[in-house]
């Protein structure tokens, strides 16, 4: 069975994102448009369906990383701020995108919560993203043939 780790990950997530909005339940908010996805940007995403790949994104890495934390998902999403003559300096990501994202993937039905570890994905999930990854996977010749 094909599985994430056999394709490349920008393939998947561009193909989980179109995938996802075809989705009712998985909608950018109404601050979308005009927010930042973390402090060390210094505009806004330049792709009009970002929301999207973020959500791709974020629904990949809870399947690679197992229980996850917003914690953690804020360090991954961060990149280092331009201080100006200063050195720069490391800053996390947004923890409103990434938290929102997950309640809609939880109302999605391919993200749960477990206790205060984290959120795991759900077998539906987990089928959603490995028959994406099949399908992928014919559709590139070099990779069919492993």
């Amino acid at each position: 069975m094909t599985t994430i780790y056999d394709v490349p990950a920008d393939s998947l997530i561009s193909e989980i994102a179109k995938e996802l909005t075809a989705n009712k339940k998985i909608n950018p908010p109404e601050w979308a448009p005009f927010v930042k996805t973390g402090v060390h940007k210094e505009r806004r995403p330049e792709n009009p369906d970002w929301w999207y790949v973020r959500c791709a994104s974020i629904l990949r890495r809870v399947y690679m990383d197992g229980p996850v934390g917003i914690n953690s998902l804020k360090t991954y999403y961060g990149g280092k701020k331009d201080m100006g003559t200063s050195p720069e300096k490391f800053r996390k990501g947004s923890g409103s995108v990434i938290r929102t994202a997950l309640k809609q993937l939880e109302d999605v039905g391919f993200v749960t919560k477990v206790g205060d570890e984290g959120r795991v994905i759900t077998s539906e999930g987990k089928s959603f993203m490995d028959k994406t990854s099949h399908n992928l996977k014919k559709d590139i010749p070099e990779l069919a043939k492993y």
